[in-house]
């Protein structure tokens, strides 16, 4: 994509929506692996549209993604723990995003875009761990199932015979979430080589038909004014519905 010269362009913006969208719709498609990995890991392509738009767009707008697809999914399907997933997912994109952004962003070439993955993948996946180690594990078990560890236990039985409370991290952390999310990072990231400049061409024709060259400068500005504020209460607006979710219907 092209440098701009203002970062809240119309065209940023609505790449920005688009993705955050199509990566929230693809998070609510999530489904189990139950033959490799426990039925609480669950699998989606929502990595695939937030890789290619912080690659095209750089770190910030990839974190902004992060925070459209959360806020989409919240809205659609709420959320069935407190919040604490949802962080965990916020912490685990922003992982992979503002390493693999900024270093994609300083070196704009193919062993650049593979160095940004390989960085961004070993973030992300230490993220994840770090996160089920003292975020979501002790949730679910502390206060989900009121210090229960069988209700956690029994489902890693059927992959895991002889796991135990004792043995629980190990096998977790490091036969499950560790291949896990590295699988997740490379079919994204494969994906992502694949298409990415075929998507650059695309969000740079959309710029050309939303900011032509030799517009009225005035008139841009205050277009991407307008948009951005339209963006801002659009989001506020979904927060707002995924708090009154959480606090009315469920």
């Amino acid at each position: 994509m092209k440098t701009k010269s203002r970062f809240f362009s119309t065209t940023r913006i609505v790449m920005i929506a688009l993705f955050g969208a199509l990566a929230g719709l693809l998070h609510i498609a999530k489904f189990p692996l139950p033959f490799a990995f426990p039925g609480f890991l669950e699998f989606d392509f929502s990595d695939i549209p937030l890789f290619i738009g912080t690659f095209a767009l750089g770190p910030i707008s990839g974190c902004l993604i992060v925070v459209v697809k959360l806020l989409v999914k919240l809205v659609c399907i709420g959320t069935s723990n407190m919040f604490v997933g949802e962080l965990a997912n916020l912490l685990i994109g922003f992982g992979f995003v503002i390493p693999a952004g900024l270093l994609y962003k300083r070196f704009r070439t193919w062993k650049g875009a593979l160095l940004a993955m390989g960085v961004g993948t070993l973030s992300s996946v230490a993220v994840a761990i770090l996160a089920n180690r003292f975020l979501l594990i002790p949730f679910y078990v502390n206060i989900t199932f009121q210090g229960n560890w069988e209700l956690l236990l029994d489902p890693m039985q059927k992959l895991f015979p002889s796991i135990t409370q004792a043995t629980f991290y190990r096998f977790y952390l490091w036969v499950s979430v560790l291949p896990f999310n590295v699988m997740r990072c490379l079919i994204a990231g494969v994906v992502t080589f694949v298409v990415y400049k075929h998507i650059s061409r695309f969000i740079n024709r959309i710029g050309e038909r939303l900011e032509p060259k030799g517009g009225d400068e005035k008139g841009v500005r205050t277009r991407d004014v307008v948009v951005t504020a339209v963006c801002i209460a659009v989001v506020l607006l979904l927060v707002l519905f995924a708090l009154l979710r959480y606090f009315l219907w469920e």
